[in-house]
């Protein structure tokens, strides 16, 4: 038997990427999983036919998670498809380096709302669907809580509060055992640092160059800590913060 078989996750920004890659391996693994997207409807959709292509089920639907409205359809959904969930991914994120002089409300909001408020409704809506056994919630960090790297304030700080935020909802959540973690990869090979500049750049030369482990990170790195995460193999942690990051700090 798979070690998530009968289990349905949700995995918010799941259309390339990290989530795209944590989508497929839950999936390999036995659960029925929701992969939400914000816009990328033909990236969603690939990630499902990859899933159904290799025995999976999956399904996708479409939701800005700093919307309310959007999760509560996302939920409502996801549970008319497959029944109670029992896995949330906060996945959903978005980034923008740049100086302290150049930071303006739009940006900082923009970053604020999907990585902070946007975890906290799909948190809240995951609690009113899971079953009665509980569930896991893993929030996606980064390890640049821990780098601090210089132009990253806005960013650093969105996943500063979600370190907090994963302590704060295991301890509230633990009574109806659901458990809360905090997955924070480092630098990580994707659509997203191509599309950045960082693949290929002094930034990514530097990383690899303080990194015991001697490289940037791959989807399926953080994907196998995800399904652990996930997994009932993991039923003794909660409030944590696992840095997947090679070893950088």
């Amino acid at each position: 038997m798979k070690k998530l078989e009968n289990k349905v996750a949700v995995v918010t920004g799941a259309s390339k990427g990290i989530g795209a890659q944590i989508s497929k391996s839950l999936a390999e693994n036995g659960a029925a999983v929701v992969v939400n997207y914000a816009s990328a409807k033909e990236g969603a959709d690939k990630v499902v036919a990859d899933i159904i292509a290799n025995g999976g089920r999956a399904i996708a639907i479409q939701g800005d998670v700093s919307k309310s409205a959007d999760v509560i359809n996302l939920f409502n959904q996801a549970k008319s498809n497959y029944g109670a969930i029992d896995i949330l991914v906060n996945n959903a994120g978005v980034y923008q380096f740049g100086a302290l002089a150049d930071i303006n409300e739009d940006e900082f909001h923009r970053q604020f709302n999907i990585n902070v408020l946007g975890l906290l409704l799909a948190s809240r809506e995951a609690v009113n669907n899971f079953n009665e056994k509980g569930g896991s919630i893993i929030n996606i960090g980064s390890a640049v809580t821990a780098i601090t790297p210089p132009e990253s304030a806005v960013y650093t700080a969105t996943k500063g509060a979600v370190e907090s935020i994963t302590k704060v909802l295991a301890k509230e959540l633990g009574g109806k055992n659901i458990r809360v973690n905090s997955l924070n990869p480092g630098m990580v090979e994707t659509e997203g640092t191509h599309t950045a500049g960082f693949i290929g750049s002094g930034f990514q030369t530097e990383i690899e160059r303080t990194t015991p482990l001697g490289r940037i990170g791959q989807p399926e790195d953080i994907s196998l800590v995800a399904t652990f995460l996930a997994s009932d193999e993991s039923r003794w942690l909660t409030g944590e913060t696992i840095v997947a990051s090679g070893g950088v700090r």
